[in-house]
């Protein structure tokens, strides 16, 4: 076990301004059902350097549940077809959506990619019209990403020490 420092986030307002456009050529956002071989590979070539692993522990059934679940909305970002980012959400079917995971793989960081997925998952979801959308970073995640989330319209609600078996 080791202690981080996990942060809370959260956003009560949707985004203003003009979306973000895409940096990119042929930079297709949707939202997508995936199936788990398809997700579990884009889950870790995003998140095996920062220790996703939450995905990874679950039994297939479960897995699959998720997945399929009309309160779970996967937003992945292609660029010529190759999936190279995403965007997932939990509990998007109540008023206190949870953003769960995102990121993008490492060989298309720095390109600006982020914020616009991000920027264009969060508008997605409000469109749903929650009254609050929240997530939790700490220490191993990206250097970066509690600034794309402060510049994306999040706030911190809670900072606190936890637990966490590596």
């Amino acid at each position: 076990m080791v202690q981080l420092l996990v942060t809370y986030m959260e956003m009560r307002t949707r985004p203003t301004g003009e979306p973000l456009p895409s940096p990119v050529e042929n930079a297709a956002f949707a939202l997508e059902r995936l199936e788990a071989e398809q997700f579990l590979s884009l889950y870790r070539a995003v998140g095996e350097t920062l220790r996703w692993d939450q995905r990874l522990r679950m039994p297939a059934e479960a897995l699959d549940a998720f997945l399929r679940s009309p309160s779970t909305a996967i937003y992945v970002l292609r660029i010529d077809g190759r999936a190279v980012g995403l965007c997932e959400f939990d509990r998007v079917d109540t008023a206190d959506i949870e953003l769960t995971h995102f990121g993008l793989i490492p060989d298309m960081q720095g390109r600006r990619l982020g914020p616009y997925l991000l920027d264009a998952a969060l508008r997605a979801i409000w469109d749903r019209a929650p009254q609050r959308i929240w997530l939790h970073t700490d220490e191993w995640d990206h250097a970066k990403a509690q600034d794309t989330y402060r510049r994306a319209g999040f706030d911190i609600f809670d900072q606190k020490l936890e637990d966490i078996s590596e």
